[in-house]
C-alpha cells in the first residue's frame, strides 16, 4: 500500500487548505477575532438588561432589582462565558476547529456501516446543531431590530419606520451574501473595536457618576434577588441569559482565528467593555428609574445618540453576518458527516477557507428572518423567542464535554462530574426558564430546530438503509477477481474511475456495468471518499493507493469535515504518485462512473417509517447531483442505474 499526498502541498486549492486561521501579529489576530467572533455577544447590551427589567413587571425598577440583575449578569458572564467556554470548552478543539459538530466528532465515530437506530450521543449532536439553525434565524432579526429602535429615543414619531428599515437592512445583507466577506472583512475588526471601546467608555462614565453600583459585584445581591421572589426571579433569570447568547458562537467560530486570539480579545477588551456597559446601565437606573424603557441608549450623551445608532447598526450587521457564516459552516460540516443532502457550496475568498456561500441556506434564512421581523415587530417581543435554542445547545455542549473530559483528557472522575454538574445545572435552569416563554415565542426556534433535526435524522436513516442494501448486493472482491475472465470479455485502453461508498467489496454499480457491457478499461480505479473525524486532512495523508492486480487499484481520498472534494484534482494527484495513466487531458482522460440509485420504499417490511421516507425521498431528489458536487467534467461522466428497495 502506498500513502502519499498531492505534490506541491503548499498550493491552495479545494483539497489543499493548510491554514486554520489568519496568521500575523497577535494584536491583528485579536482585532480580527473582534469582527468575526464577538458580534453576537457584543451586541447583547442593546436589549438584555432592558428585557430583564421588563420581566419583573414593575414600571419603575427598585434599587434591589437593579443590583440583583446586574450581579446576575456579571457572574453569568464570568461563569458561563469566561470559565466554561473561553477557559475550558475551547480546549476541546478538533485540530483547531470548534462547534457542536466538531465536538461530536471528537467523542463519536460514525461507523462505516450503521443501522437506522440512532445512538443517544449522535442524537444529542444532531439536536444541538439543529437548534443553532433556529438561533441563526432569530439573531439577525433581534440584533438589527434593537439597533434601529434607537430611532425612538431621537424621535418617538419615527417608531413606525423601525420595521421597514430593519427589513431593508436585512434584505441587503442577505442579497450581498454571495459576494462573501473577503472585501469588507478587513473593516469588521476595527468597527467592532470601536464598538467595544465606545460602549465601555459610556458605561464607565455612568459608573463614575454612581460608583455604588460596583457593590453588585458581590454575588450575594444576585442570590438574594433569586430567593426573594422565586417565581418572578426565575423568569428574569431566563432574560439574563440574553447577555450570554453569543457564547456558543465563540466556540463555533474558533477555527477562523484560533483560540489564543479569542482569549486575548475576550479578557483584554470584550469582557471589560461588556461589564462596564451593563454596570453603566444599572448605574443610570439607580439615578433615573424611568430610563428602564431603553437604558442602553439613555446612558449615551444626547449629542452622541445618532452616531451611536449608526455604530450599533453596523455592529448588529456584523453580528448577523457572523452568525449567517456560522450556519454556512455548520451546513458544510453536516454534509460532510452525511447529516445533510449535497448542496452547492461556493468559496467567496481565495485566501480564507471559512468564507463560503450556500445559496439554498441563504435564501431560506432570509425568508425566515424577514417573516420573524414582520411577526414580532419589536426586540422586546422577539426576546421571548430568543434564548431557548441557544440554552438547549449549551446544555448539550456540557453533556458532550463530559465525554471529552473523561475519555480524551482523562481527568479525574470527581473533576469531570463536578464541572458537568455545575455547568449543567446552570444550563438546565436557563433552559427551563426560557421554556416558560414557549407560548410567547419560544415555539419558533424549537419548531425550526425540530424541523432541521427531523430532516437530518430522515436523511441519515435513509442513507444508512441505502448503504446497507448496497453492501448486501455487493460481491467479495476476491470472488470478482477470480471470475473476471468470465465476467469481462475485453479490456479497452484508458482508465475508468468507479465511485463507490464500499471500500472492501465490489459495488453493485460495477457489477451492473460489467453485466451490461462485458467490457472494462485496462486500468480501473475503485475510488472511495472517506469522511474523517478531522476538520482537515493534510495533503501528505489525503491519498491512499492500493494496487489490487489485473489493472485494478483501490484509491481512498480522506477528507476532513471542513473540506470540499475536487475529484479531478485527486486523480491528478494519483498521477503524480505513480499512476501515470491518470492524465486528465486528451483522449485518454479518465471516465468517471457514478451510481444512479432509484430508491423505492418496500410495500411491506420497510425499516423507514412513512414520515421519514417522505422527507428522505424529497431531499434525495433535490440534492445536488453527485457529478456537480464533486466537480466532475460532464463529458467524461457515465451513470450506472440500479434500483434499491428499502
Amino acid at each position: 500500500m502506498t500513502e502519499a499526498g498531492t505534490a506541491h502541498a503548499k498550493s491552495p486549492g479545494p483539497l489543499d487548505i493548510q491554514g486554520r486561521h489568519t496568521a500575523g501579529p497577535w494584536y491583528l489576530t485579536s482585532i480580527t477575532a473582534l469582527g468575526i467572533v464577538f458580534g453576537d455577544i457584543g451586541t447583547s447590551p442593546l436589549y438584555a438588561f432592558q428585557v430583564a427589567l421588563k420581566m419583573t413587571d414593575r414600571l419603575l425598577p427598585p434599587a434591589f432589582d437593579v443590583f440583583g440583575i446586574c450581579s446576575l449578569v456579571f457572574w453569568m458572564l464570568t461563569l458561563i462565558v469566561a470559565v466554561k467556554y473561553v477557559s475550558i470548552v475551547m480546549r476541546a478543539d478538533n485540530e483547531g476547529e470548534g462547534g457542536i459538530l466538531a465536538l461530536l466528532s471528537l467523542v463519536y465515530r460514525m461507523p462505516e456501516r450503521r443501522g437506522v437506530n440512532i445512538p443517544f450521543l449522535l442524537l444529542l449532536g444532531i439536536l444541538g446543531a439543529a437548534l443553532l439553525y433556529g438561533d441563526g434565524v432569530i439573531t439577525p432579526a433581534i440584533s438589527v431590530l434593537s439597533a434601529v429602535e434607537g430611532l425612538k429615543v431621537i424621535q418617538p414619531h419615527l417608531a413606525h419606520m423601525i420595521v421597514p428599515i430593519t427589513m431593508a437592512i436585512l434584505l441587503a445583507l442577505f442579497l450581498l451574501q454571495h459576494r462573501g466577506t473577503a472585501t469588507i472583512g478587513r473593516f469588521f475588526g476595527p468597527i467592532m473595536l470601536a464598538w467595544f471601546l465606545v460602549i465601555g467608555l459610556v458605561g464607565l462614565w455612568s459608573v463614575i457618576q454612581t460608583p455604588r453600583i460596583l457593590l453588585s459585584i458581590d454575588p450575594w445581591y444576585g442570590i438574594r434577588f433569586l430567593l426573594r421572589e422565586p417565581g418572578t426571579s426565575f423568569i428574569v433569570f431566563g432574560a439574563v441569559f440574553l447577555a450570554l447568547t453569543g457564547a456558543e458562537a465563540l466556540y463555533a467560530d474558533m477555527g477562523h482565528v484560533g483560540a489564543p486570539a479569542i482569549r486575548r480579545a475576550w479578557f483584554g477588551l470584550v469582557m471589560p467593555a461588556l461589564c462596564l456597559n451593563y454596570f453603566g446601565q444599572a448605574a443610570l437606573l439607580l439615578r433615573e428609574p424611568r430610563a428602564a424603557d431603553n437604558p442602553f441608549y439613555k446612558i449615551v450623551p444626547d449629542w452622541a445618540v445618532v452616531p451611536m445608532i449608526f455604530l450599533a447598526a453596523a455592529a448588529t450587521v456584523i453580528a448577523s453576518q457572523a452568525l449567517i457564516s456560522g450556519v454556512f459552516s455548520l451546513t458544510r460540516q453536516a454534509i460532510s458527516m452525511r447529516l445533510s443532502p449535497r448542496m452547492a457550496i461556493s468559496a467567496t475568498s481565495s485566501h480564507s477557507y471559512g468564507q463560503i456561500y450556500i445559496g439554498t441556506v441563504n435564501w431560506a434564512l432570509m425568508v425566515a428572518t424577514l417573516i420573524v421581523v414582520v411577526q414580532f415587530r419589536t426586540s422586546d417581543s422577539l426576546a421571548s423567542a430568543y434564548g431557548i435554542a441557544v440554552s438547549g445547545t449549551m446544555l448539550i455542549t456540557t453533556m458532550l464535554l463530559f465525554k471529552v473530559m473523561s475519555e480524551k483528557w482523562e481527568l479525574p472522575t470527581p473533576i469531570c462530574w463536578g464541572l458537568t454538574i455545575l455547568f449543567g445545572l446552570v444550563d438546565a435552569i436557563f433552559f427551563a426558564a426560557n421554556s416558560i416563554k414557549i407560548e410567547a415565542g419560544g415555539w419558533l426556534p424549537l419548531t425550526i430546530g425540530g424541523f432541521v433535526a427531523f430532516a437530518m435524522i430522515s436523511w441519515m436513516r435513509g442513507n444508512a438503509l441505502v448503504r446497507m442494501k448496497t453492501a448486501d448486493s455487493s460481491m467479495p472482491f476476491a470472488e470478482f477477481m477470480d471470475n473476471l475472465g468470465v465476467l469481462v470479455l475485453a479490456r479497452q485502453p484508458g482508465c475508468g474511475v468507479f465511485l463507490t461508498q464500499i471500500s472492501e467489496t465490489v459495488s453493485p454499480m460495477l457489477l451492473r456495468y460489467v453485466e451490461a457491457n462485458r467490457v472494462l478499461h485496462e486500468n480501473v480505479i475503485l475510488l472511495t471518499i472517506m469522511a474523517t473525524r478531522r476538520p482537515r486532512v493534510p495533503a501528505s495523508e489525503r491519498i491512499t493507493i492500493q494496487p489490487l492486480g489485473k489493472g485494478f487499484y483501490r484509491v481512498i481520498v480522506s477528507v476532513g469535515f471542513m473540506q470540499r472534494v475536487d475529484l479531478p484534482l485527486a486523480i491528478r494527484s494519483c498521477e503524480r504518485l505513480g499512476l501515470d495513466f491518470c492524465d486528465d487531458e486528451g483522449a485518454d482522460a479518465p471516465f468517471y462512473f457514478i451510481a444512479h440509485e432509484v430508491v423505492v420504499r418496500k410495500a411491506r417490511g420497510s425499516k423507514l417509517r412513512l414520515p421519514f421516507w417522505i422527507a428522505f425521498i424529497f431531499m434525495h431528489r433535490l440534492a445536488m447531483h453527485v457529478s456537480d458536487y464533486l466537480h466532475l467534467p460532464p463529458k467524461r461522466v457515465m451513470e450506472v442505474g440500479f434500483r434499491v428497495d428499502i
